[in-house]
């Protein structure tokens, strides 16, 4: 009996666990922004202010779920944008926020899918480089289909 009950607490844990690390976005879109004056534009610009949650996450391995947003073809890709989104509701189409994509730098190419896919790397926050998207995942791989 004692034996049984440990085994579902065990994996009701390592289940939430896992769903905490695959529900990212969540943490990711506790942002605030702030107006900075951008020299190379001439005009003030949005700066993202991470919260200390957000903050905690750079540099540490994540796990993430969400959509991969086809920039060059329906093909495998190293370099991608990654949406917690489907393509037609992503932030690019539809009306989420930035904090909803981030950019993708995979060792191995990773397959286009329609489907949610989880994927693993380490994650990097950027708050001084315009030309480029708030969250980056670095070294990622593949760990499977989100279903």
């Amino acid at each position: 009996m004692l034996l049984a009950f440990l085994s579902v607490a065990f994996i009701g844990t390592t289940t939430a666990q896992t769903e905490k690390k695959v529900n990212l976005w969540k943490t990711l879109s506790k942002i605030t922004f702030k107006k900075q004056y951008d020299e190379m534009l001439g005009f003030k610009v949005d700066i993202p202010v991470f919260s200390e949650d957000v903050k905690a996450l750079a540099g540490k391995e994540v796990e993430i779920k969400g959509y991969i947003v086809p920039v060059e073809g329906y093909k495998g890709h190293k370099e991608f944008v990654f949406s917690a989104f489907p393509y037609n509701m992503c932030f690019f189409c539809g009306g989420a926020g930035p904090e909803t994509v981030m950019e993708v730098y995979s060792i191995d190419e990773i397959e286009y899918s329609a489907e949610p896919i989880i994927i693993r790397g380490k994650l990097e926050l950027n708050d001084s480089d315009i030309n480029r998207l708030m969250y980056a995942l670095n070294e990622a791989t593949f760990v499977g289909p989100a279903n």
